[in-house]
């Protein structure tokens, strides 16, 4: 703290992690520090792409493909500092930090068990297991449906029982659009609200002018 008035208030990334039933928050996961880089990548969906249509090369057949990559540090040093504040910490270093990462990747136990009982009694089709709803937080103008792709974890440091206390998280997202999931989902109402934000963003744009492109006019 500054003790300035005026001092900006420090927002966190995270994710956030909707019951695919009631669609409230289930797990919002605050990342410790915000990552210093975040790299967004679009691949544009156009009808005359990739040997496509050429009578309409200009024509936008859905929104863009938007990839995102972050690295993320989980760090207990600080509490493990003051270790009679932080027992969980001094127990078991980052690993509730690492699963509640980690577990989103993963089908609950419960279900497995189920669909092996169902598997066993003879049932020939078992419904894949659906996953919560994941939003991506990057401040409030990108709050977005996202799927991970890529995830990769590397432990730096570990106290005397092997608990890993640093660790960097690689984290790739696809972010789901209305294409995926629908325009009557959750998720694609919060593509729909980034997507208008994107529009107001880019209507309060100055143009600039032919002149500072160095031309005169256009061929």
């Amino acid at each position: 703290m500054t003790g300035l008035s005026n001092s900006p208030r420090l927002l966190k990334a995270g994710l956030v992690l909707l019951d695919k039933d009631s669609q409230v928050p289930r797990t919002i996961i605050v990342l410790q520090y915000n990552p210093e880089t975040l790299t967004r990548t679009l691949a544009p969906q156009a009808i005359g792409a990739e040997g496509g249509d050429r009578s309409s090369p200009l024509r936008l057949k859905a929104p863009p493909r938007e990839t995102i990559k972050i690295d993320a540090e989980i760090d207990a040093s600080d509490q493990l500092a003051f270790p009679d504040q932080n027992p969980e910490a001094t127990r078991s270093g980052i690993h509730r930090e690492l699963a509640a990462l980690e577990i989103v990747l993963y089908p609950p136990s419960d279900r497995l068990l189920a669909n092996n009982l169902l598997a066993n009694l003879g049932t020939l089709e078992i419904a894949p297991i659906e996953a919560p709803l994941m939003l991506f937080v990057w401040g409030e103008t990108r709050v977005l449906p996202v799927q991970i792709t890529e995830f990769s974890i590397t432990e730096e440091a570990f106290d005397p029982a092997l608990n890993p206390i640093r660790a960097k998280v690689s984290l790739g997202f696809r972010v789901l659009n209305v294409n995926d999931l629908g325009f009557e989902h959750r998720g694609g109402g919060a593509f729909m609200a980034y997507l208008r934000t994107k529009e107001q963003l880019a209507r309060s744009f100055r143009s600039g002018a032919l002149s500072e492109l160095g031309i005169g006019r256009l061929p």
